[in-house]
């Protein structure tokens, strides 16, 4: 009974982010990503399964107007103190 209604529920997110999928890709990519807007209908084409799993977050992207992806925080784009900088 558990499972069946988890996997109802996940099929109701999936269908959802199917028919979110469709005008994304047509019309959302060049405006959430402008790199993006120059991709082939192939690029597209395999971007619908992603956006279909993530469509939460790329309707709030796309709503909101955001037009730069998000900047990556690792360890590597924020390098650590100079030796002399660091607390003792």
């Amino acid at each position: 009974m558990i499972a069946a209604i988890i996997l109802i529920l996940l099929g109701v997110y999936l269908a959802c982010g199917l028919l979110l999928a469709v005008p994304f890709v047509l019309w959302g990519v060049p405006r959430v990503d402008p790199r993006a807007a120059k991709g082939s209908w192939g690029f597209r084409l395999l971007i619908i399964p992603g956006v279909s799993v993530f469509w939460p977050l790329l309707l709030n992207r796309w709503l909101r107007g955001i037009h730069e992806p998000p900047t990556e925080r690792t360890a590597h784009r924020h390098p650590a103190p100079a030796p002399n900088q660091m607390p003792p």
